[in-house]
């Protein structure tokens, strides 16, 4: 399975984001930092706060309504794969009022360079620091995809974090953890996401190294943990702060929490869903101990691990996680091997889309749930290797391999309109105005934002040629916007 890497011996600025953590994060900040500017009004969030050293670097913030420079606060810095800062903070937004957090997410930071992704990552630590009143005991990082990459590789590399949170993905490939650098993990995965083996793999070598850890799969595919996982992840996280005395301990926040955990797993208990449920007291045990009495968690997990079920779950799992990497194997082999200029083209990718299609029929045509969500994770993780390929193509401006990559990603997923509009600016790039045509019919079938769509349309430079044709203007409808007038100028002059 391919997945987004980095080589971290060779990062060109990670001696320098060290530095900036360590003299940020360990208390060692200049004259200039340690004076707050106004802070922003508090309750708010602010999709995009410019960097006071960097005007190219931006981010969005939300401090909690009761925020006062007066007092120390944790906070979280986010990192989105495609520089959605406000997203991430929009989901902790609730929870950061409710437990008192300051949440920042890069406006900046993007799968692709390093250089880009730390740069974006010092920028707006400096400037969170001159800013605001953090509690330096208490810096957490989250990531989704490539960003929990670099979530993980920022705290294991500054020894400074108190905590991660991780959406759809571990650690940096090639970085395991380490009982040297050791933080609280708050995984959380869809179930449908194609990452989830990598993630719960993730948890049994956390809890191996000694690490504070907890696992959450929610219902959904390869997205950041939704709002009310968010909301589990910073209690989580405060409660870890509580037993490492970063924070005061509060006994009725503790009891809260341990009644509405223990309450997660009996429902699970009584649903007979005893393999999850075994695994939901066990984590919660851990969780509480040191904070609370345990003994009935203990006891719970005892009894159910007696259970032919619970025996065999771990054992279904793996199974899943086999069968996954051997659908896949195949289709990625293909995919690699379609990158060599030797290669007979059309031939490989004409096999490859035979065997995408096939797998997506029988994810179709399949009944059992814990084999339909074996698939699904299979084609999600085709869908996203074909994406990186193609991606990786198209700026090496090889569109025509890059067009054959998001053709198959949109094989993996015809609902994809990331695919498709991908598939549509290339074939646009490479002059081809009717399959330009008939991929961005497709992607308008499947938008949920016209207006989004259309502003797109609008305002891709791509699509200037196609413009020029009566049928490109017509189809879509988009009269008095500059494609339109782009149009009117020049359709007397024939096709260019």
């Amino acid at each position: 399975m391919h997945v987004y890497t980095y080589s971290v011996s060779t990062l060109p600025t990670l001696s320098g984001i060290v530095l900036a953590l360590s003299t940020l994060i360990l208390g060692q900040q200049t004259e200039e930092t340690t004076k707050l500017p106004q802070a922003l009004p508090p309750g708010v969030l602010f999709p995009h706060q410019t960097c006071l050293a960097d005007l190219e670097q931006s981010y969005a913030v939300y401090l909690p309504s009761q925020y006062t420079p007066a007092k120390k606060w944790p906070i979280v810095y986010a990192f989105d794969p495609a520089a959605r800062g406000k997203l991430p903070v929009e989901l902790m937004k609730a929870a950061a009022e409710h437990y008192a957090y300051i949440v920042v997410g890069s406006n900046n930071s993007r799968n692709g360079s390093w250089r880009v992704e730390a740069e974006a990552a010092q920028a707006m630590l400096q400037d969170t620091h001159s800013r605001f009143s953090i509690d330096d005991r208490r810096v957490y990082f989250a990531g989704f995809s490539g960003g929990a990459r670099v979530a993980s590789e920022i705290a294991q590399r500054c020894r400074c974090a108190a905590g991660v949170i991780l959406s759809g993905a571990g650690f940096s490939v090639g970085s395991s953890p380490s009982r040297d650098v050791t933080f609280a993990v708050f995984s959380a995965v869809g179930n449908f996401d194609f990452n989830y083996p990598e993630v719960a793999r993730l948890d049994q070598k956390l809890e191996d190294s000694g690490f504070p850890h907890f696992f959450r799969s929610f219902e959904g595919t390869h997205q950041w943990a939704p709002e009310s996982t968010m909301d589990e992840a910073l209690a989580w996280l405060r409660l870890v702060a509580m037993k490492q005395a970063r924070e005061p301990h509060d006994d009725a926040f503790v009891a809260a929490q341990l009644a509405e955990a223990s309450a997660r797993a009996h429902v699970l208990e009584q649903a007979g869903v005893l393999f999850s449920a075994w695994r939901e007291y066990r984590q919660t045990a851990a969780t509480f101990d040191g904070l609370a009495d345990t003994s009935p968690l203990r006891q719970a997990v005892a009894n159910l691990s007696l259970q032919k079920a619970v025996r065999d779950g771990a054992k279904h799992e793996r199974q899943e996680f086999e069968e996954q990497d051997q659908l896949t194997g195949p289709i990625s082999a293909g995919l690699s091997s379609l990158r060599e200029l030797s290669t007979p083209r059309a031939e490989t990718r004409s096999q490859i889309e035979q065997n995408i299609i096939a797998l997506r029929e029988r994810a179709g045509h399949e009944k059992r749930p814990d084999k339909v969500r074996v698939l699904k994770r299979a084609l999600g993780g085709i869908l996203v290797e074909a994406m990186e390929s193609g991606q990786e193509r198209l700026e090496a401006k090889n569109l025509a391999l890059a067009s054959d990559y998001f053709q198959l990603a949109s094989d993996a997923d015809p609902d994809s309109s990331w695919a498709l509009s991908n598939l549509a600016t290339t074939r646009a790039l490479s002059g081809d105005r009717k399959g330009t045509l008939e991929a961005l019919r497709h992607v308008r079938e499947k938008t949920k934002d016209p207006a989004a769509f259309s502003a797109w349309l609008n305002d891709e430079p791509a699509f200037a040629a196609c413009a020029k044709t009566l049928s490109f203007v017509s189809c879509w409808q988009i009269p008095e916007t500059d494609t339109f007038r782009r149009f009117m100028r020049t359709r007397d002059q024939g096709p260019v």
